[in-house]
């Protein structure tokens, strides 16, 4: 009798599925008519513009959805337990171009002769690159051939414990294979229809021996605005200035001229990028050229930071400065450097971060009575080390929350840390492999957080719109539209160990007649797994994701109810896209 009742079900679920199945097809034929007919819909509302996005946006344009390649699927009949309701006509934020930026550094290598490495940039699209760092950036003299330091670069600088070093400086001219000169910077950027963001040599007005050092160094910094002619728009003066580890944080009085403090403070930083800012915006103006420029801030309130600089930066900033930077720059690596953090512990930093980041520069800029400018993050990752964090699929999970809520919180522009870097086992910030893994790892690599940031890009929409999320506080919604074709783009991410079936009911959208969908999940090997996979497709090697991952399908079902039901499984991305009807 067992084996009776098993047949009698076997025979009801192979119906079912014959069933599921000419459903789909007669679905697929008829999906580009399909739709929610005559029901009334809300526009979506305007959205007021952010001074935390500002010019930003001057180049924001409406996005177009165009259907991937696809293979059919019968949508899950398991019960869902998480309803994520999204509401079109509810903007919540324009998307910046700029918030999918990333780093270079002069150590990756000339770059423009490696074609792998420069088509995996064209397919992930960052749209703006800094150079050159970075901590380099404070010891680099663009024009300058190798081995070429000015007169007045001391032999010896000081290093983060205060002790008296070799100077150490690089130089822009340097055609060496294993570093990256400034003209292949500007190659490099033409290659791959990018923009560049340039943190120019602040340290110099510290550390020079002149009898004015930053006049010396805002000449070096105009004279790098005439040499660019308007291809770069956005400048950075310094980087981390206010930390012991760069060059110029502590000076050597013997030699310094100007009467400038040993150690630096926020008003002596403002002092001189005014200084700056005055020489390069008359540089910019010889050649015709519309520059930003940026000023560093603290990007939390350090009241009670180990760094005494740090405690007073912004408001001894702002009193010297006042409003006269075109935007503020600020850096965050989100869990403690160094520590050996858990994946809960690393994915929960992602939305609290970059919300608490906003938060303080609107009260820091209020304190001090000034204007909110636009904020860039030019600088982000994580700091975790010890387990292999930073090239696993946490740090790809990681990622994909960090942008969808720098969406949503209104940041400018946004630069990940960084190209590529260095294995140190695993302790390493690259988004590409550098083939020094030693386990048959192959050069240019993408790790996971690659993946991650390719599928965000390339199927998040250019406006944001409100989603929420009941019956699971670990999974996150981000919801988009292409404004130009009316389609949805939706990330929907689980923090969670567990999977979630989600049912995604979308009001004030007249729908079509597909969904697409791409998951993106973790290999064996516990939560820090260097492999991806997409669509159950993976690597052909020790890590990162499947090689021809621009080719994988989609998966698709028919819109045949108001709602669409999706499986979003453990650690994982879910990238939707919503047809919307013709």
């Amino acid at each position: 009798m067992r084996y009776l009742h098993l047949h009698k079900y076997s025979v009801a679920a192979f119906f079912a599925i014959f069933m599921a199945l000419s459903a789909c097809k007669k679905s697929e034929q008829e999906a580009e008519t399909s739709g929610t007919g005559d029901v009334d819909v809300t526009p979506p509302t305007e959205i007021p513009e952010a001074a935390s996005t500002g010019f930003f946006l001057d180049e924001w344009a409406p996005r177009s959805f165009s259907a991937p390649q696809y293979d059919y699927i019968i949508p899950p009949l398991t019960m869902e337990n998480v309803k994520i309701t999204a509401d079109y006509s509810q903007s919540v934020s324009k998307v910046s171009k700029y918030v999918f930026g990333n780093n270079t550094n002069p150590y990756t290598g000339q770059m423009v002769g490696e074609p792998v490495l420069l088509n995996h940039l064209k397919a992930l699209s960052p749209n703006v690159l800094r150079f050159p760092g970075g901590n380099i950036s404070s010891v680099y003299f663009w024009n300058n051939n190798p081995g070429v330091k000015p007169a007045d670069a001391p032999e010896k600088l000081y290093d983060a414990s205060g002790n008296s070093v070799d100077a150490g400086y690089w130089y822009g001219n340097n055609n060496d294979s294993w570093t990256l000169s400034v003209a292949n910077y500007y190659g490099m950027l033409q290659q791959v229809n990018a923009t560049g963001i340039i943190t120019i040599n602040y340290g110099y007005a510290r550390y020079g021996t002149s009898d004015h050092p930053d006049q010396a160094a805002a000449h070096l910094a105009a004279e790098w605005v005439r040499y660019d002619k308007g291809r770069t728009k956005f400048w950075e003066i310094g980087n981390e200035s206010g930390g012991p580890w760069q060059a110029g944080f502590k000076i050597d009085l013997t030699k310094n001229k100007d009467g400038q403090p040993e150690i630096i403070n926020g008003t002596i930083y403002g002092k001189h990028f005014k200084v700056f800012a005055d020489s390069m915006r008359k540089a910019a103006a010889e050649v015709g050229a519309n520059i930003k420029i940026g000023a560093q801030l603290i990007h939390y309130d350090a009241s009670s930071s180990w760094n005494v600089p740090d405690r007073t930066w912004n408001a001894e900033y702002f009193a010297a400065a006042g409003d006269y930077a075109d935007y503020y720059i600020i850096h965050d690596y989100y869990t403690p450097l160094g520590v050996n953090s858990g994946a809960s512990e690393i994915l929960n930093t992602a939305a609290s971060n970059t919300q608490n980041m906003m938060a303080w520069m609107k009260t820091t800029t209020q304190k001090a009575n000034v204007p909110l400018k636009p904020i860039a993050l030019t600088e982000w990752n994580i700091g975790a080390e010890g387990s292999k964090q930073m090239v696993s699929n946490v740090a790809g999970l990681h990622a994909a929350i960090v942008l969808g809520e720098l969406i949503k919180n209104n940041y400018g522009l946004a630069t990940r840390w960084d190209i590529a870097n260095g294995y140190n086992n695993g302790n390493d910030h690259g988004m590409f492999s550098l083939a020094d893994e030693g386990d048959g790892t192959t050069k240019w690599t993408p790790r996971p957080s690659f993946y991650y940031m390719y599928y965000f890009q390339k199927y998040f929409g250019d406006r944001m719109f409100n989603s929420t999320i009941e019956g699971n506080t670990d999974v996150i919604s981000y919801a988009s539209s292409f404004t130009k074709s009316g389609d949805i783009g939706m990330v929907l991410i689980n923090k969670g160990t567990t999977s979630a079936m989600s049912v995604i009911d979308i009001k004030n959208f007249k729908q079509g007649g597909k969904y697409y969908y791409y998951t993106l999940t973790g290999g064996n090997g516990g939560d820090f797994s260097r492999k991806v996979f997409v669509n159950g497709q993976g690597p052909t090697g020790p890590s990162g994701g499947p090689t021809s991952y621009s080719s994988v399908k989609s998966k698709s079902g028919a819109l045949t109810a108001p709602s669409v039901k999706v499986e979003i499984p453990a650690r994982s991305v879910v990238y939707l896209m919503v047809e919307k009807a013709k």
